[in-house]
């Protein structure tokens, strides 16, 4: 009786090798678990079984022993499910199986070579042999309706999620079996951390011990009734909510108190808490793991790097593992990696969605959910909410207008205590139209107060500005600086305030994104009103002035480029003649409004694409997937050597090669530039490269302390107005 396996381990007899029996029950039963959070376990328990069916053919075995054949295996289970279960229910899961290696694939024609049609239609090895070991093992039929309700305006939309999420359950339990098996010493590290309730229970603990003490201020007091607001939403059931405080009302906590409860109360598996800057998500997940302990907060982003491996603790260890499929409790992350993840077609982007099912998710600011993107985007979060048990809470203080973006039957429901008294309560800055302002009344303007921040929308423009200001107490921030750098700017800055020292910064907007800077003045270049409301944000941020002041002006127009810029002024300008209070909840619902009419909010028409051929479940996941990409423009990451840190971690490139984690550890010292000005860098020969893998700025009399990179003379791209 042939012997059939699943995996061969190097250097291991062939007798205790994989069995591939004991892999198909066990990956049936992982995904049948993983797909239960949305009901559709039975699916998932099917394409666990069938989804490496072509391994019992001879070829695949004879590979398996060191042969030189290649086989495609997987569109084994795919026609098998297609055989078994018909057109319906069977194409859904040879969507699932044929992709669970080299990613979802478009339907296609049979003309289109790697489509599920084509593949439905090949000649392949005989694998009937499985029905021997686990033909038994299989539902019959399925019958009835799939356990989603269609989203009316665009049913193919919600299918396509599902056939997605059904993916992640099988793509996700395939590769713990085979870990499992083959590499069991780092399948035991796995594990889930403290249960959320724990979690809810540390956090309270926390937050009495932070703020027992703290002064009762207006201000504070207003941010303990937000807390207890957040609270008392908690037992509401799962559902779609909007958290709407103004700046500073101390939303971070306030929303993780919501989350937290929420889950404990409603049986909800993990928090991921969604954030559009890095910036952001290094200040916030800080927090949560001072408040509920380093081994259960998974921080999931570009810039974030786990020790080295020797140094490597065992959570650090468990954690690094655990972001491959967010089996963690609290989850923080991007918009990219959120969003391009539910649009994703790939195994490892996919593999995470089924552990989104039935969890709290919060948005921080919104409405940074790139205006191209925003439908899909909306509808996606409604699935999650609708199909898959999860809440959503879109946390802002300027709550983009989202109702007749959704479906006409969804609610939303707001956690705030009475929006508009919080905004009077926390108005702490008056906002003031200047008009035109050039470069030398503007420079004028901000030096003739002692302590100032006047925030542009060009890195071009704040350079030029900085040089005009270029002296005692005057501070230049942009993306132009690598981020320790930022970092170590903004502590010179923070303790320049503190201490009444002159203090005149010239920033990009990135000081808006969860930068804790406190003015009493701020210049803000005209933009949306969200970046001006943000920009206020910095102004008298603890209320210690009556009234701190926010100067809105127009620059020359040079500095105001076309595009989304311009956009958002031209919007802004309209409210502005529309509403004395910029700032209103009133003036900010209509800026979103206008922005609305304007904007594509499907500029890539991702919605259209899956209902073209619903009807026959002909879908273009890779299509679609390679097409959505919330930050679209190349950039090219430039090392700068400036720091000993750095150096050494070069040094360690050199003699040893590139890493991972050397990738994400140089992230600190990393300025992005486009790939016409690294061209013209080493033209020049002012890089070098590293270990075959890391562009080093070798010139470093191209970085100035003051203001970061300088690149050459070019003449005008698209870089000038990229922050």
């Amino acid at each position: 009786m042939t012997t059939y396996y699943a995996h061969s381990v190097p250097g291991l007899d062939p007798s205790r090798w994989h069995l591939l029996k004991d892999h198909l029950e066990a990956t049936g039963r992982l995904a049948a678990q993983f797909a239960a959070a949305f009901g559709a376990a039975e699916l998932g328990r099917a394409g666990g079984l069938l989804h490496d069916v072509g391994k019992y053919s001879d070829p695949m075995q004879q590979r398996l022993r060191g042969a030189p054949v290649a086989v495609d295996h997987s569109t084994a289970g795919a026609q098998e499910a297609v055989r078994l279960y018909g057109d319906a229910f069977g194409r859904i899961l040879a969507y699932v199986i044929a992709g669970h290696h080299a990613g979802l694939p478009d339907f296609g024609s049979r003309a289109d070579e790697g489509s599920l049609a084509a593949r439905l239609a090949k000649l392949i090895p005989d694998y009937s042999a499985y029905r021997n070991e686990v033909g038994a093992l299989l539902p019959a039929a399925f019958r009835g309706k799939l356990p989603v309700k269609a989203n009316p305006l665009a049913p193919g939309f919600s299918l396509q999620f599902f056939i997605r999420m059904l993916f992640s359950c099988l793509v996700d339990a395939d590769f713990l079996d085979t870990e499992a098996a083959v590499t069991p010493e780092q399948a035991a590290v796995r594990k889930a951390g403290a249960s959320l309730p724990e979690l809810r229970d540390r956090l309270e603990t926390y937050m009495q011990a932070v703020f027992g003490s703290t002064e009762r201020t207006p201000i504070n007091r207003w941010r303990a009734e937000i807390l207890a607001a957040c609270r008392r939403a908690a037992s509401q059931p799962p559902d779609l909510y909007t958290l709407t405080v103004p700046t500073g009302g101390g939303k971070t906590l306030s929303s993780l108190a919501f989350a937290l409860h929420h889950a404990a109360a409603h049986g909800l598996r993990r928090v991921i808490y969604v954030i559009p800057f890095t910036s952001i998500i290094e200040q916030n997940a800080a927090v949560f793991r001072r408040a509920v302990g380093h081994e259960n907060v998974l921080e999931h982003h570009s810039n974030f790097s786990f020790p080295a491996e020797d140094d490597e603790s065992p959570v650090d260890y468990r954690l690094r593992l655990a972001q491959e499929n967010w089996d963690a409790p609290i989850v923080v992350t991007t918009n990219v990696q959120f969003f391009e993840s539910l649009f994703a077609h790939k195994p490892g982007r996919c593999r995470k969605l089924h552990n989104i099912a039935r969890s709290v998710i919060i948005l921080d600011e919104a409405q940074m959910i790139p205006t191209p993107y925003l439908k899909p985007c909306l509808w996606a979060l409604h699935e999650l909410v609708e199909n898959y048990g999860a809440t959503v809470v879109l946390c802002t203080a300027t709550q983009p207008s989202i109702g007749r973006l959704l479906p006409k039957d969804v609610s939303v429901r707001e956690i705030a205590p009475e929006p508009r008294r919080l905004y009077a309560a926390f108005r702490r800055v008056r906002v003031l139209w200047l008009g035109d302002m050039d470069d030398e009344r503007l420079a004028q303007a901000v030096a003739s107060h002692r302590q100032a921040l006047c925030i542009v929308n060009t890195r071009s423009h704040a350079a030029q500005l900085y040089e005009r200001l270029r002296g005692e107490g005057a501070y230049h921030l942009s993306a132009r600086m690598y981020p320790a750098h930022r970092s170590e700017k903004l502590a010179r800055i923070r303790t320049a305030l503190a201490s009444g020292e002159p203090c005149r910064v010239v920033s990009t907007q990135l000081v808006e994104a969860g930068v804790d800077v406190d003015f009493p003045v701020v210049y803000r270049a005209i933009a949306g009103v969200d970046s001006i409301a943000q920009a206020a944000g910095r102004c008298n941020r603890e209320g210690r002035l009556a009234e701190g002041q926010v100067f809105v002006f127009r620059p020359e127009p040079k500095h105001l480029p076309k595009g989304w810029f311009q956009r958002t002024a031209t919007v802004t300008g309209m409210v502005l003649r529309a509403h004395a209070d910029l700032l209103s909840l009133e003036a900010v619902d209509a800026y979103f409004r206008l922005l609305y009419e304007f904007e594509n909010l499907d500029e890539h028409d991702i919605i259209g694409r899956f209902e073209e051929g619903a009807s026959q479940l002909a879908f273009p996941f890779r299509e679609v997937g390679e097409t959505f990409r919330i930050i679209d423009s190349a950039l090219d990451p430039v090392v700068i050597p400036r720091d000993e840190e750095c150096a050494a971690l070069l040094a360690e490139a050199r003699r040893h090669g590139p890493s991972l984690h050397l990738s994400r550890r140089l992230q600190r010292f990393v300025v992005q530039v486009y790939p016409h000005e690294l061209a013209e860098l080493r033209r020049l020969g002012a890089v070098e490269w590293v270990a075959e893998q890391y562009t080093v700025l070798r010139d470093l009399s191209l970085y100035d302390d003051d203001v970061g990179l300088r690149l050459p003379d070019l003449q005008w791209t698209p870089e000038s107005f990229v922050i």
